[in-house]
């Protein structure tokens, strides 16, 4: 997904791990981080979708951030430091349903996702 040379914005706080973290006011993990071209107007998106995502993963979640891209038209999805969608890529926006598949692949395999995870029974028949 991630085109060449998109790297995971590091904004002033380095990543520990753990309880630690959390006492020294570190970075919770796993983390999300949403970013999004301002100049675009994609924040209330962002907003959006990292409620939902805080909501669906309530406890296996230690963060979700939001964050303004560095470049414009950006609106990239990150679990810890791989980009999970990126919208220039795919040069579409991604469902919220994806991206809730997406990241419980990453961070919680086992978890069901209710009608986010319904099946086309259509394309079963």
């Amino acid at each position: 997904f991630p085109s060449p040379g998109l790297a995971y914005p590091r904004r002033g706080v380095e990543a520990s791990a753990g309880a630690e973290a959390e006492a020294q006011g570190g970075v919770r993990r796993p983390r999300v981080l949403i970013e999004y071209c301002t100049g675009c107007r994609w924040g209330l998106r962002a907003g959006w979708m990292a409620q939902e995502l805080l909501v669906t993963f309530e406890e296996r979640l230690g963060e979700v951030a939001i964050s303004p891209a560095t470049e414009s038209g950006q609106f990239n999805i990150w679990v810890e430091d791989a980009v999970v969608f990126n919208r220039t890529a795919e040069r579409r926006f991604p469902e919220l349903k994806e991206v809730k598949q997406l990241i419980r692949d990453r961070i919680a395999p086992d978890q069901d996702l209710g009608h986010s995870e319904a099946r086309d029974v259509a394309a079963d028949s």
